[in-house]
Parts: structure tokens; sequence; C-alpha cells
């Protein structure tokens, strides 16, 4: 028992001292099992979120947006690829963290039970999906964990770049017929709330630290969009939204957290619907996955 103490006081001093905890060093199972639900969850995200917008690929008005589409879904399948490599170094095989996936025991972000219906969902998903993905994310670029930490690091400069890119998009739809610019302002609408929910639940009262940073963040969130939708001469959908002088911030609504249950529950649009077309990919890449084992195999009998 005084050796397992012992462990555990030299983890907290060095979580303490924020150094970072690596593959092999010696970690309390809560600590692992917390770092891969986590992790999978953001991984799964990563990989189920290439479904809304794999959806415009064929569709894109010009070849310049085709590829830069095709550019994003390709990022955000690298980000499931190093978060999954991430989690595979604590312990568990890529093959269990999928079949999580896929049964339903496993969780992704809710957001992507939404469906994108026009091109202009492209441009909202960007600066305000992967936005507040970047605000919730950067911190754990700092994370206690080596592997997640660094995987984190081109995370959040490529989702820095998808919103940018998301932004651009919208500005150009701005610009154009009337019928585009009502577009992007139906987009902004669809997703401004859902983006908000992915801050979860919040007391701006609250002694938790981890629920007080929450409401710092969103709030960030709000005062940045605020701003930037004066660019794009539109507005957000929300009737309390307005400069508040004596707190040097924007007020805004309350969130419908009925809705944000209903998702998570798996009542979204698309909850079903994401699921499927995931199990469906994993069946039909068996052939895939027997052939480059097969192919390591012979390797290692070769060697």
């Amino acid at each position: 028992m005084s050796t397992q103490v012992s462990l555990e006081e030299r983890f907290q001093a060095r979580i303490d001292a924020e150094q970072k905890i690596e593959p092999k060093d010696w970690m309390p199972e809560a600590y692992r099992k917390t770092l891969i639900r986590q992790i999978s969850q953001h991984a799964h995200s990563e990989v189920v979120g290439m479904l809304p917008e794999g959806n415009w690929i064929t569709r894109a008005p010009s070849l310049r947006r085709k590829v830069a589409l095709l550019a994003k879904i390709q990022d955000e399948a690298g980000h499931g690829l190093y978060l999954y490599s991430a989690a595979e170094t604590l312990g568990i095989s890529r093959e269990e963290l999928y079949n999580e996936l896929l049964s339903g025991k496993a969780k992704y972000s809710s957001i992507f039970n939404y469906p994108t219906l026009t091109w202009a969902d492209m441009g909202a998903v960007g600066w305000l999906v992967d936005g507040a993905a970047i605000m919730n994310q950067v911190a754990l670029c700092k994370c206690s964990y080596g592997p997640y930490a660094r995987a984190m690091v081109r995370v959040c400069k490529e989702e820095s770049f998808h919103q940018r890119q998301g932004f651009e998009l919208l500005l150009t739809l701005s610009k154009g017929t009337p019928e585009q610019h009502a577009m992007a302002q139906d987009a902004i609408n669809r997703w401004w709330w859902p983006s908000m929910m992915m801050f979860g639940p919040n007391d701006s009262d609250s002694p938790h630290s981890a629920q007080s940073m929450r409401w710092k963040i969103k709030q960030k969130f709000v005062d940045m969009i605020a701003e930037q939708i004066k660019v794009l001469n539109m507005t957000l959908p929300d009737p309390d939204l307005r400069w508040n002088e004596e707190r040097g911030h924007y007020d805004f609504g309350t969130i419908d957290w009925t809705e944000f249950n209903e998702v998570l529950k798996g009542n979204g649009p698309c909850n079903r619907e994401r699921l499927a077309a995931r199990r469906k990919a994993w069946e039909e890449g068996a052939w895939v996955r027997e052939a480059a084992m097969a192919h390591a195999a012979k390797r290692q009998q070769s060697v």
C-alpha cells in the first residue's frame, strides 16, 4: 500500500509541476480511463464530423471550393487518426474504440447530428462550429498527457484555418445576390444555438472552476462572433444579444437545453443516419483491413 501511495504522490507532483505524462509512465487507472473516454470521444467526433461536410463535395459551386472542402475533410480524417493513435498509447486497440462508437456505447459531439441543408452550411460549420471547438480545445494543447497534448497542437492550428475558411465562404455569399445573402443568413440562424450548446450547460454563479471556465470561454466566443457578424452584414438569431457597457461584454439569451438533451438521447435530426453511415463504412472496409493484416503478416514472416 505504501508503494501505491508513493506512486500516486509522485504522479500528482508531476501533474502539479505541469510535467507531461508519457505512455510508459505509471498513472492511476482512473486517469487512464478518463483519458480514453475523452480522447476517443474527440476522435469519434472528428470522424463523424466528416459526414455532414462530405455531403457537399459533389455539389461545391466551383473547383476551388471543391478542393478546399476536400482538404478540410482530409484534415478532419487526420485529426481522428492522431487522436485514435494517442488513445492506443493507453492500452486500448483502435478496433475496440471503433466498436464502442458503432455500438452506441461511446459518444461523439452532438453538433454533428444536425443536417447541412445548403452550401452556406459549409461556411457556418467552419466559422461557428470549428470556432467553438477551438475555444474549447486550445487548453488541451497544454494538457498533462503528452501524446494528446502534442496531437492537439496540430489539430487546433488546422481548426483555426478551417474557421477562417468558413468565414471567407460566408463573406463571399454575403456580397453576392440577395438569394445568396439570405442562404448565408439562414445557415447562421440554424447553426448558432447548436454551436453555443457545444460549451455545455453552465451557471455563472457556480463555485466550480470547470463550470466557471466554460462560462468565460463561451463569453469570449460570443464577444468574438458578435463583432465578426457585423462584417458579414448579418445578424445572430438572439433577440437578447446586446453590448453591455458596464460588463464590457455582450449579453446573450438563454439556450434551450431541451433540444440539446434530446439530441444527446439520440433523437437529433441525423443521429441514426450518422451511425448507420459509419457502420456501413466499417463493414465495406473489412476487406481493406483484412488485406492490410495479411500483408503485414507476410512481411513479418519474411523478416
